[in-house]
């Protein structure tokens, strides 16, 4: 070997090591842009629906097609989510970090990428399953980006209630891409994450709240104390609880004491933290993350009893 092959094999190697780390940093960049985390909340309620649906063990098929259409159907809306938000992005604390801020995704590389993830998502929905679930995917990844997005997010406190309809969606997917229609236990479940979604988020945002009023974001904990956050939360809860326990009648009986034990516990929390909230001072705290972190479980539990209730009736 002459001494110029050995030292173009000692100069290459460095390199390599140096590409790996920048494929494995644009890789992740573009998984941020998706909001795995988001993500993951959304199919581990669209999978127990399944088991509903078919009343059992559902099809493996199906299944497949709503873990991997439904994920990227999420991805693509919080691509383009990430793509139109980027200005405020750069303003808040909490989201600081993610690629578009941080310039390790070029902007029209973004909205490429939320377009495409979403044409691969409906397109696999109408091919495999039916023409429902990929209109609902459809509707749903245009209800985020525009209604909830462009429309709501930057014009009204009350954004997180109405952006609830593109989160609560998956059941719907998910029961269509089994069913080919849909059913009122179907509703149910879509109710039940809808009215979820107002306490989850309003109890992170309150913690946020100084971030989103910076931001110029008018969500409710901006624009209002955090007592009448609270009571709306309230509201909500005893609607998602009130929406539960209606859907006994489909999901059996197994499901429906879970139901019922997880809404007293969740109901006991909000009510806990709304009279907490009671004089000036206390409605300054940021108080309620112990309810954001019930509401994950809560809903978790909930949706693996949706799940065990189909398979033990």
């Amino acid at each position: 070997m002459s001494a110029v092959n050995v030292h173009r094999e000692v100069d290459a190697a460095p390199q390599r090591p140096r590409q790996l780390t920048r494929l494995r940093s644009t890789l992740g960049a573009y998984v941020a842009l998706c909001k795995p985390r988001i993500v993951e909340l959304l199919l581990i309620t669209a999978v127990p629906t399944l088991f509903l649906a078919y009343r059992g063990l559902p099809s493996l098929l199906v299944t497949a097609v709503v873990v991997v259409g439904g994920a990227l159907a999420a991805g693509s809306a919080n691509a383009l989510n990430c793509y139109i938000d980027r200005d405020i992005d750069q303003i808040m604390r909490r989201t600081s970090s993610r690629p578009l801020v941080r310039h390790t995704v070029a902007p029209r590389s973004a909205l490429v990428f939320g377009v495409a993830l979403g044409v691969v998502s409906v397109t696999l929905f109408a091919v495999t399953t039916n023409l429902l679930a990929a209109g609902l995917t459809l509707a749903a990844i245009l209800y985020y980006v525009v209604v909830y997005t462009m429309l709501l997010k930057r014009h009204t406190a009350q954004s997180t209630l109405w952006g609830g309809v593109c989160g609560a969606a998956p059941v719907l997917i998910a029961w269509a891409a089994a069913k080919g229609s849909l059913s009122w236990a179907s509703v149910l479940l879509f109710a039940v994450v809808f009215f979820w979604q107002p306490p989850h988020f309003w109890a992170l945002a309150i913690k946020y709240r100084d971030d989103y009023r910076r931001a110029g974001v008018p969500m409710l904990p901006v624009v209002a104390s955090v007592r009448r956050v609270l009571a709306e939360s309230v509201v909500d809860s005893w609607l998602m609880v009130a929406a539960s326990l209606v859907l006994w009648r489909w999901a059996g009986p197994v499901y429906g004491v879970s139901a019922a034990v997880l809404g007293a516990v969740f109901l006991y929390e909000v009510h806990r933290l709304y009279h907490l909230s009671r004089g000036a001072a206390a409605a300054d705290k940021p108080v309620t993350m112990r309810l954001f972190h019930l509401s994950l479980v809560y809903l978790t539990l909930l949706f693996a009893a949706v799940a065990v209730g189909a398979l033990v009736r």
